[in-house]
């Protein structure tokens, strides 16, 4: 079946070397738009009777709820056997480190992540008596070549210190490209998934591990009461919500077991892939 990718970025770039034959709708890398869902007045591909949608364009930051999803699902010229839909764990809110699978209710504190849920519940909408089933994604933190955040570590940017750090919740962007794959399956039941590696260390382990995997000092750190009069907003939003994602359906029911359970070795790919670059 054809599987057309919409927003063929990071982590699209990756879907799309192990599917050959997908389609894929974004920006070209010259720059030039295929896509632009706050204008385009038709879909500009032509698509076979039988075909799959991984979607995976955020939503606008100005607009509430997801204009760019609903103008796409209205361009469509016949409904896809499936859409997956790539969402956030960040609908989940903050749960002071608790954790929460797909069951738990969504109860999403920051704009962004109100915007996808919002997208979440159109698409269920959508489906209904369309014919068309849906999966789902809700993702964490994504890491791989070029987004481990050396950049910052070389300018000494300090981080939480570990007893106040939250638990982290994070997938490399191979196993996610393996999540999306798997989700097309007819196979694979409709639903919710949430989707990383299971490995639950803070966000300062990670970025000290980077750090002694590239020979770097490890990044200082601050206390969260620092934290929060020197951290930018965007950076303290993240620093609020705690939680700890489970991700037993991915493995049991979406059959995907990560290649990267553990960080480090995520991390140690990550590093090799961009020195061959």
């Amino acid at each position: 079946m054809t599987t057309l990718f919409v927003g063929a970025g990071y982590t699209g770039a990756r879907v799309l070397k192990r599917l050959p034959d997908a389609v894929a709708l974004g920006r070209s890398r010259s720059g030039d738009e295929r896509l632009d869902l706050d204008h385009d007045e038709r879909l500009r591909v032509e698509l076979p009777e039988e075909y799959a949608v991984i979607y995976s364009i955020p939503p606008a930051p100005d607009q509430p709820g997801d204009p760019r999803f609903a103008r796409f699902l209205s361009l469509l010229p016949h409904p896809p056997a499936r859409i997956v839909y790539l969402s956030t764990t960040g609908v989940y809110g903050n749960r002071d480190g608790a954790r929460v699978d797909e069951t738990s209710e969504p109860l999403p504190e920051s704009a962004r992540a109100e915007r996808r849920l919002a997208a979440e519940r159109m698409l269920a909408d959508w489906c209904t008596g369309s014919g068309t089933t849906a999966v789902v994604l809700r993702i964490p933190g994504i890491y791989g070549p070029g987004r481990l955040g050396t950049d910052r570590i070389r300018t000494g940017m300090p981080v939480i210190e570990e007893k106040e750090a939250n638990p982290g919740n994070r997938i490399h962007v191979d196993d996610l490209a393996t999540c999306c794959i798997a989700a097309l399956s007819p196979d694979v039941p409709d639903g919710i998934y949430n989707v990383g590696d299971g490995n639950h260390r803070s966000g300062t382990w990670f970025t000290s591990e980077v750090a002694r995997q590239v020979g770097l000092p490890p990044p200082p750190t601050i206390s969260l009461a620092e934290a929060q009069k020197t951290f930018s907003p965007m950076r303290l939003s993240f620093l609020r919500e705690s939680r700890i994602i489970d991700t037993t359906k991915m493995r049991e029911v979406l059959g995907v077991l990560p290649k990267y359970a553990d960080a480090a070795d995520g991390i140690a790919a990550a590093l090799a892939e961009e020195a061959n670059q």
